[in-house]
């Protein structure tokens, strides 16, 4: 027998999740489906926690977003009754002409956010974990900081399903395909049909997208946490979370939070494309020895031994920048694919959008920056 829905999301992750929340809020009868556990650690949101920053260097107009964004976190908290959003401050930090703090300062001054611009030496004055190289600058905002990622999940699954949703973990997509009426879906369980799709698989959704297939490039990615020599620099109230380029590449880090070590990775790690279904998920000696490499030479105090190590898929678009926008083969199909190593963050405001997408057809956001016809001549665009 064939269950009937409104809406199907497939993948139930830090955007699926959100998606399902915002939908089962707003009346849709809803099924989320997950082929793993809720919440997993093969996609791309596990490892604790994920940074959230307002000075957003990336482009200006994932301001509005975030601020949005914000809110949303923080409904979302009280209604869970535990804190999700923890603030630190956030540093962006690279030499003054380079992409992240130039463009970390130009977000700020466009819509007027709080900050301070600080050299090396007055960083590491104010924050002595931090010893960066003369000639570099921070941009440090007072509102970054970084989510529980899986409590997060958690957070929107349990008010979803309070809302009226339909979840299911352990549950396998094989196929969908368009119906006069919209959509059917079938599992390794069972088949279900809806009025729409929204497609949130993270790595996974090229493989249930032809669209979206030669777009997304998975990638192995690794976190490591060393235990702090010196404990006291690396709290969450005197260690911002940061976004920063040094010669050896970029990085993130965190304070010591869950886990008891820093926290920190490397983006695009050893760019190692990967299928999400079959690669090596166990960090290992060489993976161990870049993160420390950079903790040695920038943050020394925090170069102890390893107290975890475990790694994630970033799915990365070709110009780094999220896709979310209606199917043009499917009318009744929404393809969420905000990855690329920053998404976690607007996961919140993402399903919002979905939501607005699904039952009202269009956003009050502005999500022209994530438009799939910025591809239309492929992935080389």
């Amino acid at each position: 027998m064939t269950t009937q829905f409104d809406v199907i999301v497939v993948g139930c992750g830090g955007m699926g999740s959100a998606a399902a929340y915002h939908l089962a809020r707003r009346g849709s009868r809803v099924l989320a489906l997950e082929r793993y556990n809720v919440p997993h650690t093969m996609g791309s949101f596990h490892g604790v926690n994920r940074i959230i920053r307002l000075a957003y260097y990336e482009d200006p107009s994932y301001v509005p977003l975030l601020r949005r964004a914000y809110e949303l976190w923080r409904s979302l908290q009280d209604e869970a009754g535990e804190q999700l959003l923890y603030i630190t401050g956030s540093v962006d930090a690279s030499p003054e002409e380079g992409e992240v703090f130039a463009g970390a300062l130009r977000s700020c001054e466009l819509h007027d956010l709080e900050h301070e611009v600080l050299n090396a030496a007055e960083l590491a004055g104010r924050f002595p974990g931090y010893q960066l190289p003369d000639g570099h600058f921070a941009l440090l905002q007072p509102e970054g900081g970084y989510l529980l990622s899986e409590r997060c999940v958690v957070a929107h699954v349990n008010g979803a399903m309070n809302a009226g949703a339909v979840v299911h973990a352990q549950e396998q997509v094989l196929e969908w395909t368009s119906t006069p009426n919209g959509v059917r879906v079938t599992t390794n369980r069972g088949s279900y049909e809806a009025e729409q799709l929204v497609l949130t698989a993270g790595a996974w959704n090229g493989a249930l997208s032809d669209e979206l297939s030669p777009l997304l490039s998975p990638e192995r990615q690794v976190l490591c946490w060393f235990q702090p020599t010196q404990p006291a620099h690396f709290s969450p109230d005197a260690f911002p979370v940061f976004n920063l380029t040094v010669e050896e590449g970029r990085y993130y880090g965190f304070p010591v939070a869950g886990i008891p070590g820093f926290k920190v990775g490397r983006y695009h790690h050893f760019e190692e494309m990967v299928d999400p279904d079959n690669f090596d998920r166990d960090p290992n000696d060489r993976d161990e020895a870049i993160l420390r490499q950079f903790t040695d030479r920038y943050f020394p105090a925090a170069s102890g031994p390893v107290m975890s190590m475990a790694s994630c898929i970033f799915t990365n678009t070709p110009d780094e920048h999220f896709i979310i926008d209606r199917s043009r083969a499917h009318d009744s199909v929404v393809l969420v694919s905000p990855c690329s190593g920053h998404g976690y963050k607007f996961c919140s405001v993402v399903g919002e959008i979905v939501a607005d997408l699904v039952i009202d057809g269009s956003t009050r956001h502005d999500t022209s920056l994530f438009a799939l016809d910025r591809f239309a001549g492929g992935a080389a665009d």
